[in-house]
């Protein structure tokens, strides 16, 4: 734990953009929605031509850039948790089902994870939010409905292992019900392995939905998507690029934060792993 240098980096930035998230309304200069044309692409600060009234600059509509990141970074983290919590749910329970009963019940969970690694996420989230439409909600729970198979593969195989442990033999034998031993004793022995995962498609997620409103079938304007950002700013790429390069980065950080929180918790959660 005190080698991990992982997990306090990762951690640290996470907290630095969760507080950036829950303060957002103290923390922003302006209203990110407010509009003033008289203002428009001014540049960043570090420009000769920036103003401290607009820290970050401002969006092709006048907006106050600071103030959009903080608020697309609620957006960022509200996805990303909630995909993975309902795709968390959806996976988690056929995985340790298929693993601990295995039989006809494994052979329907794995028929059903082969049918969706067949599927290509982004094509079928770009057709599905085509025809339904585009919105915050649309897309976490399209995202939330195919992102279940890596839980369910990983949990699979943690609960065959977990299911031949003297402890849950003995909980069997004590007459606790099959509904009691998966909640109290394999599930408490796959957390790591489901915390790992979580972590990593919650940036998987947060991507995807980056990926969708750059398109225009993500999340709606005029909400600060950090990806809804970076497609509004495309047409000025050439000429304001912070426009995208702020987004961008803050997105870059995002990720990578999440990754190495998730490599650190693996560490520190199963070190007989490491070499």
């Amino acid at each position: 734990m005190k080698n991990n240098k992982a997990l306090y980096v990762g951690c640290g930035l996470l907290l630095v953009i969760l507080c950036m998230a829950l303060f957002a309304p103290w923390l922003s200069p302006h209203d990110p929605y407010f509009q003033d044309l008289t203002y428009r692409t001014v540049p960043p600060i570090w420009y000769e031509q920036g103003t401290w009234l607009h820290p970050l600059g401002t969006d092709q509509l006048g907006r106050d850039y600071l103030s959009r990141l903080f608020y697309g970074a609620r957006i960022s983290l509200l996805i990303g948790a909630s995909v993975a919590l309902i795709s968390g749910l959806i996976g988690c329970t056929m995985g340790m089902l298929a693993g601990y009963f295995g039989g006809r019940i494994d052979m329907v969970v794995s028929f059903f994870v082969t049918t969706r690694l067949s599927m290509p996420v982004i094509l079928v989230a770009l057709a599905t939010v085509a025809l339904v439409g585009g919105s915050l909600w649309v897309v976490i729970m399209v995202l939330g409905l195919l992102k279940w198979d890596r839980f369910a593969v990983v949990m699979r195989s943690a609960t065959q292992q977990v299911r031949a442990m003297e402890y849950v033999a003995a909980a069997q034998s004590a007459g606790a019900s099959t509904l009691r031993i998966l909640l109290t004793e394999v599930l408490p022995n796959v957390m790591p392995h489901l915390i790992v995962i979580a972590t990593l498609e919650a940036a998987s997620a947060i991507l995807l939905e980056a990926a969708l409103s750059f398109l225009g079938l993500g999340v709606q304007p005029p909400l600060p998507s950090w990806g809804l950002m970076i497609s509004e700013a495309k047409s000025y790429m050439f000429f304001s690029f912070w426009l995208i390069a702020i987004p961008g980065s803050a997105l870059a950080v995002l990720i990578f934060a999440i990754n190495l929180a998730g490599d650190g918790l693996h560490q520190w959660l199963t070190p007989h792993e490491r070499g």
